[in-house]
């Protein structure tokens, strides 16, 4: 006799915080049916559990995430003291020399959906470096511009850009959103005893108060808790200390000098003698802090060196810092999202995109019925290993390519052969297997490029039709550039407007 189908219609969210209120928000947008014959989302999260509070940069998926659930821009930056974010410039991370700087822009290189015109710029002269020859978004950083006009419709641009945000608003604002406007039922307890099936998933959860929770689908979002994870289902934890060496932060939010004070366009990290320091611009303040790796420096000289960047004496707040991710992801009814699956240093702010990814998947994923969960797990657990495998990667780039003295970036770059595969050729999209990377070539180039890496010549495979293309995308990048630099507001001007006035709906 074939037993009766399991239908999955509970959903429950265990932990509030970024990743819980995010993926509740995607989930209960995408299955808005409620009642018996649709699916609930619920979220519960303990009084007591104090978020983390820094994950102050994403990256440009966040504006189809916040339209997907509903969200208004101009609300979304009124409410959590947002700004534009164009990209990442990384200061001193080469040789540490006065004119040592580049940027990673979020604005894909000139024709890049075309042809790959990088080994066209590597056999020219570098007057310039590689982003600000194909990209015209560098010349809207370096003057702090923004990436629309007042007049441009909520979550379009003129040039590609995400937001520098306040964790600690944006977390309330989301949650309203999602219990006034997508109907997400807010359960407040702590959870004491995970019950489990007897199948190797979850059957309910009991709180403090004795009240039970049963569900269909439990989605992990308790941080680095890892309550269901971690502590009931004993996932063993992937770690990347090996080739991430910092392991503590100091962050400290730090006035602006003025009201009228420039409000910057891309994540500043500057590096220093034992790891980096962020600078992040919000509309009222700058979030400021200095990852290290305590190997290197001990708090009290990592705290010199920040006060040295800073100019000032403020007191900072200690973070540590465990890089790495869980061995699966998804076993049986359970998922990890956000700091319960992983957490790696914030120097491309993987950490939002990586629970908007997490969201995203689950909701594709989600079978109808219990039955489904295993192949559903299977594919989950094989994307995502791939993507935090391809995020170490990426940021192992930015140390193994640094030629500063320091031997906190000299024993970064011991025995590194990860440039290698691209001795011989540029980053380009067959480099990339998954459909959707969380870093493109695109990235690759800005970095490898950005910071001096030198590939062999092949002259033999280049044309001269694709020659003359190159220098006319470059020089139309070049006018794009001044244009816009000519006509776009400052992000300041542009924010307070949005303040003001608001911006036009879709």
């Amino acid at each position: 006799m074939v037993p009766p189908a399991e239908p999955i219609r509970r959903i429950v969210v265990v932990g509030g915080g970024t990743a819980g209120w995010i993926t509740a928000g995607v989930l209960a947008a995408r299955f808005p049916q409620r009642g018996p014959a649709g699916v609930s989302v619920t979220l519960i999260e303990s009084r007591t559990q104090p978020p983390i509070g820094v994950g102050e940069g994403t990256w440009p998926t966040i504006r189809s995430t916040l339209k997907q659930i509903g969200v208004s821009e101009t609300d979304f930056l009124r409410e959590c003291d947002a700004s534009f974010k164009q990209g990442s410039k990384f200061v001193g991370w080469v040789d540490g020399s006065s004119a040592d700087a580049y940027y990673h822009p979020f604005t894909l290189p000139v024709d890049y959906i075309e042809r790959n015109l990088a080994p066209y710029w590597l056999e020219g002269p570098r007057h310039t470096r590689f982003a600000q020859s194909l990209c015209f978004q560098t010349r809207l950083c370096d003057h702090s511009l923004a990436p629309k006009q007042i007049t441009t419709p909520e979550f379009a641009g003129l040039a590609n850009y995400a937001y520098h945000l306040d964790a600690g608003k944006f977390v309330p604002f989301l949650q309203k959103h999602c219990i006034d406007k997508l109907n997400v039922t807010h359960i407040l307890g702590e959870i004491v005893e995970v019950v489990a099936d007897g199948a190797g998933g979850i059957s309910e959860l009991r709180t403090r108060s004795g009240t039970p929770l049963a569900g269909d689908l439990f989605i992990d979002c308790s941080g680095f808790a890892a309550l269901l994870i971690g502590k009931h289902l004993g996932v063993p934890f992937v770690s990347c200390k090996d080739s991430l060496f910092v392991d503590k932060a100091l962050a400290v939010q730090v006035p602006y000098p003025a009201e009228d004070a420039p409000i910057g366009s891309v994540t500043v990290s500057t590096a220093r003698s034992a790891g980096w320091i962020w600078d992040i611009g919000l509309t009222s303040r700058r979030g400021v802090g200095y990852v290290y790796s305590s190997a290197y420096a001990t708090e009290e000289s990592a705290a010199a060196e920040l006060r040295s960047y800073l100019g000032a004496e403020p007191a900072f707040r200690a973070i540590n810092i465990n890089s790495g991710y869980r061995r699966e992801l998804w076993v049986g009814n359970c998922v990890a999202v956000g700091l319960s699956a992983g957490f790696l240093e914030p120097l491309e702010a993987s950490a939002i995109v990586m629970i908007e990814l997490s969201a995203k998947s689950i909701a594709e994923l989600l079978p109808g019925f219990r039955s489904g969960l295993p192949q559903a797990a299977r594919t989950f657990n094989e994307v995502f290993q791939h993507r935090w495998r391809r995020i170490v990667e990426f940021l192992e780039l930015h140390y193994v390519l640094s030629r500063r003295t320091e031997p906190f970036w000299v024993d970064n770059r011991q025995g590194s052969a990860l440039a290698d595969c691209w001795r011989q050729h540029s980053p380009w999209h067959e480099d990339f297997t998954q459909r959707e990377e969380v870093f493109s070539a695109a990235s690759f180039q800005y970095v490898l490029y950005g910071m001096g890496f030198e590939p062999e010549p092949t002259p033999w495979l280049l044309n001269e039709a694709d020659r003359t293309r190159a220098r006319e995308k470059m020089a139309e990048a070049a006018r794009q550039g001044e244009s816009l630099r000519a006509t776009l507001p400052t992000n300041r001007d542009l924010l307070g407007r949005i303040r003001k006035y608001g911006l036009q709906k879709i």
